[in-house]
């Protein structure tokens, strides 16, 4: 195990930070639990001259737990049902990128 995904694994299991999740793949494939971490940062956005706030969801998820991901796949956390917009690798191969809409 490299020192990233060591990190990586650590920051997931803290109560603090990691959330627990429920994955399915294309929405409705079977359940996978498992533990990621979760940022809801607001995104400004230009319409025809208008600002517009909108609130967004960036997850980080480990490649060990979760090896294929793709839009159209869905995160349960809690109340919130989250869809896969896009996802990416970081740059070590340890983790997920994942953006998605409420």
């Amino acid at each position: 195990m490299s020192a990233f995904a060591a990190a990586m694994e650590a920051l997931v299991a803290d109560p603090n930070l990691g959330s627990d999740a429920v994955y399915r793949q294309g929405g409705s494939g079977a359940p996978i639990s498992l533990r990621v971490l979760r940022s809801s940062p607001d995104r400004v956005a230009d319409a025809f001259g208008t600002e517009i706030l909108s609130a967004t969801d960036i997850l980080s998820v480990a490649i060990a737990q979760l090896p294929d991901l793709a839009a159209g796949d869905s995160f349960a956390l809690g109340p919130d049902l989250l869809a896969v917009t896009h996802a990416e690798r970081d740059a070590s191969g340890t983790a997920w990128r994942v953006l998605c809409q409420r």
